[in-house]
């Protein structure tokens, strides 16, 4: 008889995409899919709306931002209460934000007790895309292994627990650098293990990259038209890809463009979309337009399309689904034959991991400014010129080799098998941490 495989606990959050994202690659290993802490089977109308109303305060001043005054005042005000502080000197960081002692009197007045109570009738080792719930599942005695993923390269101090020296949280960070920075805020090192982002498997092939290797390959070309990447650096792509004669057209250059959780930045898609409408239009350039699992989004673009006359091309794609877990499947697939990932520095950063270079629109909040520093010090990002004149400066950027280049850069540098090595550590025992030569 085959031997029953192991399952876990997985819990996120449904605030924007991020935590969802982190936690959609383990669905297959959990008992009973994404357990989503803000609105369980179970859970108390006075807990829901605790939660709802954090929700709908952050996607209300995420979306208006850039309102003039009000606006940006408020968002100010949000993102000092979640800020990372500066890494250098390094110091005792410790000390309590108030953020963290916010999330603290929440889980002291019972949030997720309820939750905690029902998953320990039957405990299996609990994991966690959302700091908050690692930190109810320890306070009302889980009794199982409670395991955090971080979803940004960097993280404010709130992601470590009061009681951070003593915890029996475990981390798994994405990288060295919020190792490094989890130190400071108290974690023992024991705790801490950097395994990477969690990316999904049905882009990635295992632990030999098969599937991510041959997207890469038919990437390469569209993002290397002239083939001055290729020619420059053909030893790097044969010692670590394949001999540069496999590298052929597959399809046509393909963007995809991708708003956050709280639908901020729309306009930008459809200014790529008006730029872009004559090469649309006669086939050269396709684009995926992602509303995720915004309705009004999906209106919007659907909207544009009809405005600039591309309602019944085939080039133009707009990427949604009601269901979060719907639309990562949907998405993930899409990224399959993307050669441009257009988004905020948002948990999507880590996707560059999969051979696709970003373009970095603004970042919204403290955690983005960390992530796209992380994508530069990589070298697999690079900062949005002004939209307006995405139809000249993006094929300057493909003849030159550019975009070819941050392509390999990610596939090169950037975690790939985070979603591996997770399993291996909460479902096996075996400790798969990367060795990092970089601090970032």
């Amino acid at each position: 008889m085959e031997k029953q495989k192991q399952k876990m606990y997985v819990v996120a959050v449904d605030m924007g995409y991020g935590h969802q994202r982190a936690a959609y690659p383990f669905i297959a290993s959990s008992q009973n899919g994404v357990i989503n802490a803000n609105h369980y089977a179970g859970i108390s109308r006075r807990e829901e709306r605790s939660w709802n109303s954090g929700r709908f305060w952050y996607e209300l001043i995420s979306r208006f931002k850039n309102v003039p005054l009000l606006g940006t005042t408020s968002f100010k005000i949000m993102d000092h209460f979640q800020k990372i502080e500066a890494f250098y000197p390094r110091r005792d960081l410790s000390a309590q934000s108030q953020q963290l002692k916010w999330f603290n009197k929440q889980v002291k007045d019972g949030l997720g007790k309820a939750l905690i109570n029902e998953l320990n009738k039957k405990p299996l080792p609990f994991l966690t895309t959302f700091f908050v719930a690692a930190y109810f599942a320890e306070r009302n005695g889980y009794k199982d292994k409670i395991y955090l993923v971080v979803c940004d390269a960097d993280v404010a101090r709130a992601w470590a627990p009061v009681n951070s020296t003593t915890s029996r949280i475990i981390y798994l960070a994405p990288n060295k650098r919020v190792k490094e920075r989890l130190r400071l805020y108290g974690v023992r090192e024991s705790h801490i293990y950097v395994t990477g982002f969690p990316l999904p498997k049905e882009n990635i092939g295992g632990y030999k990259s098969n599937i991510l290797r041959h997207d890469l390959k038919a990437r390469l070309y569209n993002l290397d038209p002239r083939g001055v990447y290729r020619k420059k650096y053909a030893k790097v792509i044969e010692d670590y890809l394949c001999p540069v004669r496999e590298i052929k057209k597959k399809h046509p250059l393909t963007i995809t463009f991708a708003v956050g959780g709280a639908g901020a930045q729309r306009d930008i898609g459809v200014m790529i979309l008006q730029r872009l409408k004559n090469h649309l239009k006669k086939g050269r350039v396709r684009l995926n337009l992602v509303a995720g699992a915004r309705n009004d989004v999906y209106l919007y673009f659907e909207k544009a399309l009809k405005y600039n006359g591309l309602a019944n091309t085939k080039n133009v794609r707009i990427i949604y689904a009601e269901d979060k877990v719907e639309y990562f499947k949907i998405f993930n697939e899409a990224l399959r034959t993307t050669d441009v990932l257009w988004t905020k520095p948002s948990e999507l950063t880590f996707y560059c991991g999969l051979g696709i270079p970003i373009i970095i629109s603004e970042p919204v909040g403290s955690q983005e400014q960390y992530n796209r520093e992380w994508l530069f010090n990589i070298g697999a990002g690079i900062d949005s010129p002004d939209p307006r004149y995405v139809d000249e400066w993006l094929f300057d950027f493909l003849d030159s080799g550019w975009l070819a280049e941050a392509a390999m850069e990610g596939f090169l540098d950037a975690p790939k098998h985070g979603t591996y090595n997770i399993e291996n550590i909460v479902l096996r025992g075996k400790i798969t941490e990367i060795d990092e030569v970089h601090l970032l």
